[in-house]
């Protein structure tokens, strides 16, 4: 099937509402995970507990059409626990495939850095080229196939650092606040007399796409234009990154086509079919900040990735 630009615009503005049936606030992170879906990106959210991280990713998923796989990263998991493996039947005397959580369409890893990079690792070939090599046979993921993983930032005893690599992959790294005084109370009055685990469903919250369909809008999406002048301010904006005096380590050439990619799928919810400088500046941040390694000094001067990306993004001249 095909969708047009229109169409998928739509279809963005419905999984949003939908969405919004059941969580308060939230609004620029649903938006980064809608641009994420489109352009076959992943997200890591850090937040501290309760704030519906998990939850928002079960209704987008639900929303969105997608069927929904969690594992909850533990100190003791295993690569195996996610993949899946091949175990010998007696019966037919040949081993079959028994699939692991990870064969779904949106996967939550939930506290992906409490489980040791070895098995954080198990992750890295699915996220990249959407399949999964066990025993030397691959198996297709679906092209809507998205990673949406969770950490915690105030803990520091029994987490594990992400490599580089595994960092790398993620399109965005987004941060949930708490919520402000009135959201925090419209929280209370939509959960307060609710007891159990809650649902999607329990809040009318409806299936309005399907794998195809997300699929087709992320097809739609490779139509929109992306000029010579905007691909130079993108690739100036992450050379930069590399030349500050205040990073040590600056983005790859992966976060260059992942913020491209991201800035089509702006442009795209926006209804139009162009991409202009505001939809690479707006992504900037959440496209950065996770793959950015401060320099000793500037750790030392107490500076954020935030304020040094601010400054290239001011730094940096856009195209008009």
């Amino acid at each position: 099937m095909s969708m047009t630009l229109e169409q998928t615009t739509e279809l963005a503005g419905a999984i949003r509402t939908e969405v919004g049936k059941a969580i308060v606030g939230m609004d620029q992170t649903i938006e980064h995970l809608l641009i994420a879906l489109i352009s076959q990106g992943h997200v890591l959210l850090e937040g501290p507990p309760g704030t519906a991280k998990t939850f928002l990713a079960n209704c987008f998923a639900h929303a969105s059409g997608l069927d929904f796989g969690r594992i909850q990263f533990t100190p003791d998991l295993l690569p195996g626990d996610i993949l899946g493996s091949n175990l010998f039947n007696f019966q037919t005397s040949q081993f079959t495939l028994t699939r692991g959580p990870i064969f779904c369409e949106l996967l939550l890893a939930d506290e992906i850095n409490r489980t040791p990079p070895k098995t954080q690792a198990a992750l890295l070939e699915a996220m990249q080229e959407r399949k999964v090599t066990l025993d030397g046979e691959t198996h297709h993921l679906n092209d809507s196939f998205m990673v949406v993983a969770t950490q915690n930032p105030i803990e520091n005893q029994g987490v594990y650092p992400l490599p580089e690599a595994q960092l790398d992959r993620f399109a965005f790294k987004l941060l949930v606040p708490y919520p402000d005084a009135a959201e925090e109370a419209q929280i209370i009055r939509r959960f307060g007399d609710r007891s159990g685990p809650q649902k999607p469903a329990d809040f009318g919250i409806a299936r309005i796409a399907t794998p195809d369909i997300i699929t087709a809008a992320q097809a739609a999406v490779k139509d929109v234009t992306l000029s010579q002048e905007v691909v130079e301010y993108a690739v100036s904006l992450i050379r930069a990154t590399r030349e500050s005096p205040d990073l040590a380590s600056g983005a790859s050439p992966r976060a260059a086509v992942l913020l491209a990619n991201a800035a089509r799928a702006r442009a795209a919810l926006q209804g139009r079919n162009y991409v202009i400088p505001d939809d690479v500046k707006a992504l900037a941040t959440a496209t950065l900040r996770h793959r950015l390694l401060l320099s000793p000094a500037a750790e030392i001067e107490g500076k954020l990735v935030e304020d040094l990306v601010a400054g290239l993004i001011e730094e940096t001249e856009a195209p008009r």
